[in-house]
């Protein structure tokens, strides 16, 4: 039987095995005896068609059939690869993952659009979400915490389209982004001093970059005895300490009522007596609320921002201030940044698909109108290697950072050595 014979009679079997299915009762079970009896069920619906099929081929009936009964249809092989970070859907026969940074496409497909449909309203119903025409587009996560977006038609002129960004099971350890060559063991002790010595910091970089990344591992140095609140669009932060109380916004229901924004939790959130508030991402007149913090007790606090490099970072968070329509003077805005934000971080993707913290900048006050920024670290890119990886060097500017006094105060000391040593890499 070619493949488009079996992809009909697996349609087949497959509406058979629905009208055949008590679902209720099934939910009613746990999940290893309802696997265990709808297999039992496929196979006996295989046997009465009577349409001779390899072992092979009745395996992997089997198999997509559970899938579609308990996972995610198509896409449960890719979500069981853990070496896939993200898996794109540009419509029904057109599916790529990104694996090791490089993106490549895969044979998986689905029956029709309604199928993909199905499918996205499986995934963002079980969050109390969802998706038609009326709201055509979604954010909502699966149970491992992955992202998921959702765009359907009328605004997706080609059919239903899905992203879904992945996460590991817990957070790295810093040491691990270090052996990636990620960042430099010289920047890794600086940037968790300033985390342990309450030093807020502020990490930039574009899509896939790896923000949130190092808003985890960063989160590992806060100290034990601190009360930290989340704040995120999509819940995705995996903070490993017990003192946390984790907050995400509330898209509009069906009335166009209802919906609590980024900016709605801030406020909320300054009344749970946080040590520390740490934004999932800045993207909006929340950026206003955030400063307003830093400033105000909330000192260590973190976020993420899109920017290309830690100058956009601050335009862009000055262009989000000015949302909120306070009429502020412009060098109001900037003292608010300058005294708020004390590091930008700018992390961004290499053309061979690596990850590197390419400037750790320190903000160090106001020069006329100006915020005044000098790097502490730099990754400089010298080329590519033979094997295709990215060449370059994680250097120290010999600049001595202001907040150094900061950390001695809170009892850290940096040896001089940290910040003249340089790291190859590749």
């Amino acid at each position: 039987m070619n493949f488009l014979d079996l992809e009909q009679f697996k349609t087949e079997v497959h509406r058979i095995l629905i009208s055949k299915l008590d679902l209720e009762k099934l939910s009613r079970v746990n999940s290893s005896q309802a696997r265990s009896a709808v297999a039992g069920m496929i196979d006996e619906i295989v046997v009465d068609q009577k349409v001779p099929l390899t072992y092979e081929q009745q395996e992997k009936i089997q198999a997509d059939l559970l899938d579609e009964v308990f996972g995610l249809g198509p896409l449960e092989p890719l979500l069981r690869d853990s070496t896939i970070s993200d898996i794109l859907v540009n419509d029904k026969d057109h599916v790529f993952i990104e694996r090791g940074g490089l993106i490549s496409r895969v044979n998986t497909a689905f029956r029709d659009d309604r199928h993909l449909l199905q499918i996205i309203d499986r995934i963002v119903s079980r969050v109390g979400r969802r998706v038609d025409e009326s709201s055509p587009m979604v954010d909502a996560r699966l149970p491992d915490g992955s992202r998921v977006n959702a765009i359907i038609p009328p605004l997706a002129l080609d059919g239903p389209a899905l992203s879904i960004r992945r996460f590991g099971t817990g957070p790295l350890a810093p040491s691990q982004l270090v052996d990636l060559k990620s960042i430099s063991p010289e920047m890794m002790e600086v940037l968790a001093a300033a985390v342990r010595a309450r030093i807020s910091i502020l990490i930039s970089g574009g899509t896939g970059a790896g923000k949130t990344t190092l808003l985890n591992i960063l989160s590992q140095f806060i100290p034990k005895g601190e009360r930290i609140v989340t704040i995120e669009d999509a819940a995705e932060l995996q903070l490993a300490m017990d003192n946390i109380v984790r907050c995400e916004t509330r898209p509009p229901n069906i009335e166009g009522q209802g919906a609590v924004r980024q900016r709605q939790l801030l406020i909320n959130s300054l009344r749970m007596r946080p040590d520390r508030i740490i934004i999932g991402e800045v993207r909006g007149e929340e950026a206003f609320d955030m400063l307003q913090a830093m400033n105000t007790g909330h000192e260590g606090s973190m976020t993420t921002i899109h920017a290309n490099t830690p100058r956009d970072a601050l335009s862009r968070l000055e262009s989000m201030v000015a949302m909120c329509n306070l009429n502020l003077p412009e060098r109001t805005v900037r003292q608010q940044i300058a005294s708020a934000i004390a590091i930008v971080v700018q992390v961004s993707r290499m053309s061979d698909g690596t990850r590197r913290v390419t400037h750790v900048s320190e903000i160090t006050g106001m020069e006329e109108n100006i915020i005044s920024m000098q790097d502490i670290f730099t990754f400089t890119r010298k080329g590519v290697g033979p094997d295709g990886k990215v060449v370059g060097v994680f250097a120290p500017t010999m600049i001595r950072p202001k907040f150094l006094e900061r950390l001695r105060i809170s009892g850290i000391f940096l040896p001089p050595a940290l910040f003249e040593q340089t790291t190859e890499v590749g």
